[in-house]
């Protein structure tokens, strides 16, 4: 069965992002593709310095528990990566694994070429544009196919537990989820 993976950075155990996320999984899922939301919380990931040594191994020589999730992203069909906004961009941890994710697919066997998914942002206020537009670098210089909706992948959202109250941001995230799996059973068909 085809497979997306959800990648959230979010540090925080009930976090909007998880929220978010939570409901675009299951919008896949209904859509008949498997769905596992894989969280960087309690993970210190360390930035790419460039070794290349993955080109050697075929994977990270970085041990922070990021290879683990890259094994992941290896076997799926989809891969979908969330941030939450702090600071007006992105946080550093999903821009390290994203860098290291695209190093050893790039230096390997190139398994992010035709996957598909995006970005998606969760923030109070401001920022979430410019951390899409970040995140969305990731996909094509790696090959891959950016699933649409009828906004951008944005998400507004206060303290804990208020991302779903953002009901245009939450109708975007579910065709999106919509969209990625339809696409991938488009691909695998």
């Amino acid at each position: 069965m085809a497979k997306v993976i959800l990648l959230n950075s979010s540090p925080r155990a009930n976090s909007n992002t998880q929220d978010v996320l939570e409901v675009c999984a299951e919008e896949i899922e209904k859509n008949g593709v498997e769905a596992e939301i894989i969280s960087l919380r309690g993970k210190q990931i360390q930035s790419c310095v460039a070794c290349n040594g993955c080109a050697k191994t075929g994977n990270c020589v970085l041990n922070d528990g990021l290879d683990e999730i890259i094994e992941k992203i290896r076997q799926a069909d989809g891969f979908i990566p969330a941030a939450p906004v702090y600071f007006g961009t992105a946080r550093g941890d999903i821009m390290s694994a994203l860098q290291r994710i695209g190093k050893v697919s790039r230096g390997n066997d190139k398994f992010l070429e035709w996957m598909v998914g995006g970005p998606i942002a969760v923030a109070r206020r401001g920022g979430q544009t410019l951390t899409l537009q970040e995140m969305t670098m990731f996909f094509p210089i790696n090959n891959m196919i950016i699933a649409g909706s009828t906004y951008w992948n944005m998400v507004f959202a206060g303290p804990e537990g208020t991302a779903l109250d953002d009901s245009e941001g939450i109708a975007t995230i579910k065709l999106f989820g919509q969209n990625v799996a339809n696409i991938i059973k488009k691909l695998v068909d």
